[in-house]
């Protein structure tokens, strides 16, 4: 693989390791939408238009897909995402707690994720469906310009 190539490439975006945690970011003490590449969670790569660029997101969906990539990040696993990235829902795995116990873990873990971006207004509405040790579940996110969204994730 040539390594030109292992980065996204647009003409209109600029990588940036600027941490959208910081109040530093905040505009105004608003928080700081922009763009992002859009991502297929279930294939695992980037969506591609037809002439092989990768597609872009509006400001709403770069939200979300911020939070559903939390949700899904390991919380204190990779060096490269600070301590307030990502979510502790791996604990959860295997314990003996009943199910009230974990569903009640997961709205704080989840809700304690997606609070840590300044994005994010409000995290509720939980709803859960248990098959066998497994636990779907999904929430209500808003964002601080009162969209919302429906977020969906998994618990094994």
């Amino acid at each position: 693989m040539d390594v030109a190539n292992l980065f996204p490439e647009t003409d209109d975006m600029i990588w940036t390791d600027t941490d959208m945690t910081d109040p530093d970011v905040l505009e105004d003490n608003r928080a700081v939408f922009g763009r992002s590449w859009r991502f297929d969670f279930e294939a695992g790569e980037f969506v591609m238009s037809p002439s092989r660029k990768i597609v872009t997101t509006g400001e709403k969906e770069a939200w979300v897909q911020w939070c559903e990539k939390a949700i899904r990040t390991p919380r204190y696993r990779h060096v490269i995402y600070s301590p307030d990235y990502g979510s502790e829902l791996e604990e959860l795995i295997g314990n003996s707690y009943g199910h009230g116990v974990q569903e009640s873990e997961i709205k704080r873990m989840v809700t304690e994720a997606l609070l840590a971006d300044a994005r994010t207004a409000s995290v509720d509405q939980f709803t859960f469906r248990w098959e066998g040790e497994a636990c779907h579940f999904s929430c209500q996110i808003t964002n601080v310009r009162d969209e919302t969204e429906i977020v969906e994730s998994v618990v094994i």
